[in-house]
């Protein structure tokens, strides 16, 4: 099942997509989904960021050959850090380029879209906290990344987290091809299988240290490849079974 949150040019609605054709929901899909009997053509309507998170918890160095790139050692336990909600962006939206950076790259990554309140969950437990699954850009401000030695600002621009094009909830995240493209160039090609923390894990582990609540979204990591994107760029984010997350880039 594909939910979906998405703007008729007059309201605001999640709906699950059939074919060509959208079944609205009532309300958000917290605690359960709810089907109307309002329906749109999904050519009417314009798509938005799938949820609206209070935060974006992200994994830093959750796969071998991004950690090898970037010269960084494997971390032991998970490395996190928060990207403002107020960074998150629908599909089709611009990733606008700060003037204060002279590299923004893409990092293109499977996000975890949580479902109810979570707060130290068990690893045989995990899924059942999970809604679904989405496509995510962490971009990132890599010049100020290293000029600040810390990541809050590289990562936290208005524009810097692209989530979409919608949450597909009927879905095994252990081994999904995933794919990145700039100007529908491949940059990078992994499968989720090679994470080293993988999605039960980090649900446990982060609901260990801060109450995930429902839409909130785990940022599980990137791979190898990431790189610099300009203003006139386009990245896509493409995972199997999900879909194609699409943004341009342009100048503030």
């Amino acid at each position: 099942m594909k939910i979906m949150r998405f703007s008729t040019g007059i309201s605001t609605n999640y709906g699950i997509i059939e074919g060509d054709n959208i079944t609205v929901l009532e309300g958000a899909p917290f605690p359960e989904i709810i089907p109307t009997t309002t329906y749109y053509s999904l050519g009417n309507v314009q798509l938005l960021a799938p949820c609206v998170p209070s935060k974006v918890v992200a994994v830093g160095v959750n796969y071998r050959s991004h950690g090898d790139e970037m010269s960084h050692r494997l971390p032991e336990e998970p490395l996190l850090f928060i990207k403002p909600n107020t960074s998150v962006i629908g599909p089709g939206e611009a990733i606008i380029y700060p003037p204060s950076s002279r590299r923004v790259d893409y990092e293109g990554e499977l996000a975890v879209v949580i479902g109810k309140v979570a707060r130290n969950v068990p690893r045989e437990k995990a899924f059942d906290y999970i809604l679904g699954y989405t496509c995510l850009n962490d971009v990132t401000a890599r010049d100020l990344q290293a000029r600040d030695k810390q990541w809050t600002r590289s990562k936290s621009f208005d524009t810097f987290c692209p989530i979409g094009p919608w949450i597909e909830n009927d879905l095994n995240p252990s081994h999904l091809h995933l794919q990145t493209r700039l100007n529908s160039e491949i940059k990078q090609d992994t499968d989720t299988g090679l994470m080293i923390f993988p999605v039960d894990v980090l649900v446990s582990f982060i609901s260990e240290v801060m109450t995930l609540l429902p839409g909130d979204v785990i940022a599980t990591g990137t791979t190898a490849g990431i790189g610099p994107m300009q203003p006139g760029d386009t990245v896509e984010v493409e995972i199997e079974s999900i879909g194609i997350l699409r943004n341009p880039v342009v100048h503030l």
